[in-house]
């Protein structure tokens, strides 16, 4: 048998302790857990509701829930349980984000595709005619309670400039409600010239310039490459001059590919604890992975509570 892949860390991924002390702080929200039936989903939200992050509202195949629950010696008898199997829960998640009676929703063992399908159409009335959502990772390294809002390796596939212009909206009053006055925000592309052989520094360039008026509370700049927005010494020594090079909050990525690969080799690679957040709705969703460890599961929980403070 091979030896382990070496470039997987060792490190155990934890919580960010400043992100759950914040969340305790704030009103402890209902959510709904979509397809609750099964050991994961019921596992993660029951870690959420014994941290103090959630009421949970279960929704699923009623007598299967009720299964699992017991299987896990998890009583959920005073729990609100409502018999929406497959498909369906989504949708009634919907109905009940709709009516006020949650203020967020929780991914459960449901395909991500057929979960969002009942929560992103306008038909659903969780978002405004002109809304656009977008995916958010609070990233944090081992030891550190610093985060890095990365946005968006999981919903929009190759965005176009509104797109990425509403991410990056959403990242950057996600970084406020943290506590960071005035988010500095960095736009990947390969290089820090836009050229029009590479489009998405061209696009990158567009929306630094669109933001110095829409988005005058945070720091924005772009194009920039990965080192630039990480290493203040790489800024150094190809003189390129911004207060966000070195000392980015936030990353706005190109498409889903390059988003998605950051978020898991810093998951992977470095050890790092990667919560998620869908947000543009009326309420926050947490977009969970079934190969999501507990620390992260639980920071999920604490960003979903910030996310919906503003709004409980």
């Amino acid at each position: 048998m091979k030896e382990p892949f070496p470039f997987l860390s060792p490190v155990s991924a934890a919580a960010p302790r400043r992100l759950l002390d914040q969340a305790r702080g704030l009103p402890v929200p209902r959510v709904a857990l979509v397809n609750a039936g099964s050991i994961n989903a019921l596992q993660g939200m029951r870690e959420a509701a014994d941290a103090g992050l959630a009421h949970p509202v279960l929704i699923g195949d009623a007598p299967k829930v009720r299964q699992i629950a017991e299987q896990i010696g998890w009583d959920i008898s005073a729990l609100r349980l409502i018999h929406a199997p497959h498909a369906a829960a989504s949708v009634q998640a919907a109905e009940l984000a709709r009516l006020g009676e949650v203020d967020a929703i929780m991914k459960g063992q449901i395909h991500t595709s057929v979960f969002l399908q009942g929560l992103l159409p306008r038909s659903a009335g969780l978002r405004d005619e002109h809304t656009r959502c977008g995916h958010v990772f609070h990233i944090t390294a081992p030891h550190s309670d610093r985060p890095l809002i990365l946005t968006d390796g999981a919903l929009n596939v190759d965005p176009d400039i509104p797109t990425r212009q509403a991410c990056l909206t959403h990242a950057v009053r996600l970084a406020q409600q943290l506590g960071i006055e005035r988010p500095k925000a960095g736009i990947l592309s390969a290089n820090e010239d836009p050229l029009p052989s590479l489009q998405n520094s061209m696009d990158a360039a567009v929306i630094a310039a669109w933001a110095q008026a829409a988005l005058p509370q945070a720091e924005v700049a772009g194009p920039m490459a990965l080192d630039l927005i990480f290493s203040a010494e790489a800024a150094a020594a190809k003189n390129y001059v911004s207060p966000v090079a070195g000392d980015a909050d936030i990353m706005l990525t190109p498409n889903i590919t390059t988003g998605n690969a950051i978020f898991k080799l810093m998951a992977l690679g470095m050890g790092c604890c990667a919560a998620g957040l869908v947000l543009g709705l009326r309420v926050p969703v947490l977009l969970t992975s079934r190969a999501q460890t507990a620390p992260a599961r639980i920071a999920s929980a604490a960003l979903g509570v910030i996310a919906a403070g503003v709004r409980l």
